[in-house]
């Protein structure tokens, strides 16, 4: 599993696609492709086979392989944000390095590559490629800078930060810097295991994370707080604010494409 922290250092894990996975999905798109690509062949063969110049039939047919092969994987793929028919059976998604969804260019790149890893190379350049990858990539991800992530998991029982009632109010009023991404994990992650740890080990845990913390807190929290419920608080704050921004953040860009969208355009 990767971690890609956000902005306001928010940490969101990414389970990547397995080898076995990756490649069964391959196997289904590539089978897919070629029916499709025989099949069209054969049409092709039957109806206007005979009826037209070699020279002409040769490039109908070179058109015909580019597109199956090249055009229709690159804008499915473009068009669903990473999916294919393989990736769709198999529970996958194909986003950037940093999480984010692929575009035109990230699929271009990897439908171009996928001509001498995948179908000149019989798929041994990709299946060497993503074997020795821990995120199991071919080249065409390692120069598209992606990878395959897994969208159906077993879902985890969520553990949702709570704030501490009697801190709400100083917590609304603090001011919290950014803190930094090795910081945020292991709040995040003590937060997750308290409950599995022994009352000493808790207690002393969350006093040295504290500590860190509150160096980045201002002002500090009242005088007897618990050093978890501190950083329950400082968590369940944070968490709150960086929805609040990515929901400005939402709302601002539907608004500036409604404006785009009702502009005359130029005759």
């Amino acid at each position: 599993m990767s971690s890609i922290v956000t902005g306001e250092a928010v940490v969101l894990e990414l389970r990547p696609a397995s080898f076995a996975a990756r490649a069964l999905s391959s196997i289904i798109d590539v089978t897919a492709q070629f029916i499709v690509l025989l099949g069209l062949l054969l049409l092709f063969g039957q109806t206007l086979g005979e009826s037209v110049d070699p020279a002409l039939g040769q490039a109908l047919i070179l058109t015909i392989v580019v597109l199956v092969l090249i055009g229709v994987p690159v804008t499915v793929e473009t068009l669903t944000r990473g999916k294919s028919l393989g990736r769709l059976a198999m529970g996958l998604r194909i986003v950037r390095d940093d999480g984010g969804a692929v575009r035109f260019r990230h699929c271009f790149i990897r439908g171009m590559a996928a001509v001498l890893e995948i179908y000149m190379s019989a798929g041994s350049v990709a299946f060497i490629a993503a074997m020795f990858n821990e995120r199991s990539k071919r080249l065409g991800d390692m120069m598209a800078g992606t990878y395959a992530m897994r969208e159906r998991v077993t879902a985890p029982v969520p553990n949702q930060v709570q704030m501490p009632p009697w801190l709400r109010g100083w917590a609304h009023l603090a001011d919290m810097g950014r803190f930094p991404d090795a910081l945020s994990r292991r709040v995040s992650r003590f937060l997750s295991q308290a409950s599995r740890l022994s009352a000493p080990a808790r207690a002393a845990r969350a006093a040295e994370l504290a500590d860190e913390v509150s160096a980045f807190v201002s002002p500090q929290p009242p005088p007897g707080t618990r050093a978890e419920d501190f950083l329950s608080a400082v968590t369940a704050e944070r968490r709150d604010r960086d929805y609040a921004r990515m929901s400005r953040q939402r709302e601002h860009t539907e608004r500036v494409s409604r404006r785009l969208h009702r502009l005359p355009f130029d005759q």
